[in-house]
């Protein structure tokens, strides 16, 4: 599966919560460590899920903050690392929807 089939939900689902693509776009950059225009690269190239991880510059030092229950699984306690890397973007996608303030989303 492509990032880029992905990436529109989780546009879609903050959206509906009145919140941007640009503050998904920060989520994901927060996260995986891509710039704006390496993210768009990325999206326009339609990798896959596990190329976007495998090849995001860094994962940001604090993702071991995140914490919680995404799809009825704690996300803290996935044991493969790729799933796990999915699932905070996923926790991170639900905060944002669920109007947390940018500064706890990104564990600042």
């Amino acid at each position: 599966m492509s990032f880029a089939s992905v990436y529109p939900l989780y546009v879609q689902k903050v959206a509906k919560k009145g919140r941007t693509q640009a503050e998904v776009d920060q989520v994901i950059t927060w996260l995986t460590g891509y710039s704006a225009a390496q993210l768009r690269r990325v999206i326009d190239a339609k990798v896959d899920i596990a190329t976007f991880f495998t090849e995001a510059p860094r994962l940001h030092p604090n993702a071991g903050l995140i914490t919680g229950v995404v799809c009825g699984v704690r996300v803290e306690e996935v044991a493969d690392p790729l799933m796990r890397k999915v699932r905070y973007l996923d926790k991170l996608v639900d905060e944002l929807a669920k109007g947390k303030p940018m500064t706890k989303i990104l564990r600042a």
